[in-house]
């Protein structure tokens, strides 16, 4: 009975890695999919890196999170701020210099 609560606790953890794992991915994915399907003369009008090098970024960083398998690294912990740079701050620009028409 004395072993019980070391094993809920690793249990715990388990389970709360693995959802920031998957979040991490999708948060990574959706920012990649988004850079990838946008027009590459948008990202120097609105004063930011060229479309290219937004897609090196974030495809290496969702590369390095799959390889770790963990969130927690410093390459997880990379990814989840570059795709959070580019989904709070590139994407909003995007849509600003945009006609607004099927932007998410």
């Amino acid at each position: 009975m004395a072993y019980a609560a070391p094993i809920f606790a690793f249990d715990v953890r388990t389970v709360i890695d693995l959802i920031l794992f998957v979040f991490a991915l999708i948060v990574q994915g959706v920012a990649l999919v988004h850079a990838i399907t946008q027009r590459s003369d948008a990202f120097p009008a609105i004063g930011t890196l060229p479309k290219g090098g937004w897609i090196a970024i974030l495809a290496v960083t969702l590369l390095l999170t799959l390889l770790t398998q963990t969130t927690l690294s410093i390459f997880g912990l990379i990814g989840i701020a570059a795709a959070l740079i580019y989904l709070l701050d590139v994407r909003v620009g995007l849509r600003d210099l945009g006609d607004n028409r099927g932007s998410w």
